[in-house]
């Protein structure tokens, strides 16, 4: 055949190659995997399906556990914004928090000059009994050096937390002994408190921070109230700002020690669960103690169906600003293999009926943000800023207006105190300087603050030493120059914070608390409607 007929035939015998080659391919993709062909998905189950297709005719070998645990997030995505998948390496620390205990050596501490530094030892715990003491710095675990390698906290967890009966050592630097205490410590079981604090602001007036609302917060919270009343309690303000809420059950039972038997305290209702409602008992604690209710921007879930259900049934006032906004319910569904789904199932409704859930259609980027937002529209300094349609008007017990459509505003609004803040502020608190000034100074002079015993006693003693003064000092060592404008506006501020961090450091959130008051505006709000001649009938009337 010579080049011209080649050139001829050429195009022919490769296009017939192609077609015997496609015709060949799908014959042998027939005979070769008939399974696939018997894989067609069936009605609701096409993602198990695209699973074993990958399983049976990926081109390479895939761990598709993997892949199911990378794609399941992105599917809840699609679902509202607290519907979420728990993966089983993060399940023990969040049944450790919502349990109140963990297995650890009983120790609280803070990382400082790259070293870790012993804050507090629980009373009664592993390295209670043995001896350490808040100063201590651990220098290694278990033979390891843990100082001066840049360690972080969650490091630190890491190796001294672990299951109850387990044993750890380490070995701690204390001033005045040359060499490295050694101790070999059994762990045991910490608890987590979610009761920050509870103590009288005066003769009248007592005041509980709840952080949480676990399974044990409960039984803290009645034992914080039996003992306020105790010490003649007749109005008790309870802080619920930064409360990002728990279970539902527990708030529940709270809230039922200051209604009255029948009252409404929220209901639940969602597509494929029927409403269920919650009613109080009878004989709650605090029936006949006046109440107010203290949140924020970030006082969420939990925290909203308590002071929903106190502002609808106008048993109390709410201070401070908008709460965040979250009015869904999870139900967690365990796996075998220790993960969970927690699974939005149902929306809640204070008793006047309002949901609280504020929009989430925009999807999560925008949920988050919505603070953010806020902030930008000036409403975290102006109640008036916040604009409600008229179809989210309630009406509580007595006729009040309340609304609905993205968290609960509060009876009185309280803004978001800037006016102490300074450059000089934001660079000491960007380096937080004043914690660490604070600590340096407990370390240094720590026999001498043990004789202290109330948050006065602090303030009084601090104020001698002109613990400013040496703050002052102490920052631009570190890098901060002396700013007097600066200081004069953010002075009150950092000498407060100064001397609560101390107090702290040495009797706990019972010194802290009531130093921190000072500059605590929401608060301080409480307080005076508390002192004020009216009663709480007529603190609620003026809301109307």
């Amino acid at each position: 055949m010579n080049r011209k007929q080649i050139s001829i035939y050429l195009p022919i015998l490769i296009a017939v190659s192609v077609i015997i080659g496609i015709v060949l391919g799908n014959s042998l993709s027939k005979n070769q995997t008939p399974s696939l062909q018997n894989l067609a998905p069936a009605k609701n189950n096409k993602l198990s399906t695209i699973i074993e297709l990958i399983n049976q005719a990926y081109v390479d070998s895939v761990a598709t556990d993997e892949l199911v645990e990378k794609a399941i997030p992105e599917l809840l995505k699609n679902l509202d914004p607290h519907t979420a998948y728990i993966p089983a390496r993060e399940m023990q620390k969040v049944h450790e928090e919502m349990q109140g205990n963990f297995g650890g050596i009983g120790v609280q501490f803070s990382i400082h000059n790259d070293t870790v530094q012993v804050i507090d030892v629980i009373s009664g715990g592993p390295s209670y009994q043995l001896g350490i003491l808040p100063g201590d710095r651990i220098v290694t675990v278990n033979d390891s050096v843990i100082a001066g390698v840049e360690i972080k906290n969650q490091d630190v967890l890491t190796v001294l937390r672990g299951e109850k009966g387990t044993k750890v050592k380490i070995g701690v630097k204390r001033k005045s002994i040359p060499d490295l205490i050694e101790f070999e410590i059994t762990r045991g079981d910490i608890p987590i408190y979610s009761v920050d604090v509870s103590y009288m602001i005066d003769e009248t007036t007592g005041f509980v921070k709840v952080d949480r609302f676990a399974e044990k917060t409960y039984e803290e919270f009645v034992e914080a109230i039996t003992k306020l009343k105790s010490l003649g309690a007749e109005k008790i303000i309870v802080d619920l700002r930064g409360n990002s809420g728990g279970y539902l059950a527990v708030v529940v039972n709270m809230i039922d020690e200051f209604l009255a038997e029948g009252k409404q305290i929220v209901y639940t209702e969602g597509n494929s669960q029927p409403r269920k409602t919650y009613n109080a008992t009878k004989g709650g604690i605090a029936l006949d103690r006046e109440v107010m209710v203290l949140i924020d921007e970030y006082s969420a879930s939990a925290s909203e169906i308590f002071a929903g259900a106190i502002q609808d049934n106008d048993r109390g006032v709410v201070v401070g600003r908008r709460s965040f906004g979250k009015g869904l319910v999870q139900e967690q569904i365990p796996f075998r293999d220790g993960s969970a789904l927690r699974l939005t199932v149902a929306r809640y409704y204070t008793p006047s009926g309002r949901s609280i859930q504020k929009p989430y259609e925009e999807g999560n980027m925008d949920y988050y943000h919505d603070i953010m937002k806020r902030a930008e529209h000036g409403e975290f300094q102006e109640a008036d800023s916040i604009q409600f349609a008229d179809s989210l008007k309630y009406e509580t017990v007595s006729g009040r207006t309340v609304y609905g459509g993205g968290g609960i505003m509060p009876d009185y609004f309280v803004a978001a105190d800037t006016s102490g803040y300074s450059e000089y502020y934001s660079k000491v608190t960007q380096k937080a300087l004043v914690y660490h000034f604070a600590f340096q100074y407990t370390d240094v002079n720590r026999e001498k603050l043990k004789e202290l015993k109330t948050a006065a006693d602090f303030v009084d003693y601090l104020n001698q030493e002109q613990i400013l003064d040496q703050f002052v000092e102490y920052a631009a060592k570190q890098g901060v120059k002396n700013d007097p404008k600066g200081l004069a506006a953010s002075s009150k501020i950092i000498d407060t914070q100064i001397k609560a961090y101390i107090a702290r450091n040495i009797i706990g959130e019972e010194g802290f608390f009531p130093i921190i008051e000072e500059i605590d505006e929401t608060l301080k709000e409480a307080i005076r409607l508390s002192r004020s001649k009216k009663q709480l009938s007529q603190l609620l009337a003026v809301t109307k």
